[in-house]
């Protein structure tokens, strides 16, 4: 699979630079990754369009890492779920043993990690 055929989803995407996940955003877009941010409150973040829910990313996932914390995703887990990713990405501070074990019955392969640091060690 080439780079431009691995579409990553970030959960929790910000328009802040100074916000890891935005820091994912354009470090992925040097890596050539198809992108979609994902947030509720924006249309369009380093020049991408932002799905506001999960229903509303439109192809299939590769990779879904994920920045917001465990709180947030628990109202989620039935959504991430169904999204079906190849594999997701919990940065630090968003690990969550519900959607764990939930990605865990529906054989999703999931990483605790950092996307950034995996970008720029090549693991990603």
């Amino acid at each position: 699979m080439s780079k431009s055929d691995h579409h990553v989803a970030v959960l929790g995407a910000s328009p802040k630079p100074a916000r890891y996940a935005n820091q994912a955003i354009r470090l992925l877009l040097q890596h050539g990754y198809r992108i979609t941010p994902i947030h509720p409150r924006f249309e369009e973040i380093e020049g991408l369009r932002v799905a506001n829910d999960l229903e509303s990313v439109e192809l299939p996932i590769h990779t879904l890492t994920l920045y917001v914390g465990p709180e947030r995703l628990a109202t989620q887990i039935p959504d991430l779920v169904k999204l079906a990713p190849g594999r997701v990405i919990f940065n630090p501070g968003t690990e969550s043993r519900a959607l764990q074990e939930a990605l865990d019955a529906a054989g999703i392969e999931w990483f605790e990690a950092c996307t950034l640091v995996m970008l720029r060690t090549g693991q990603f």
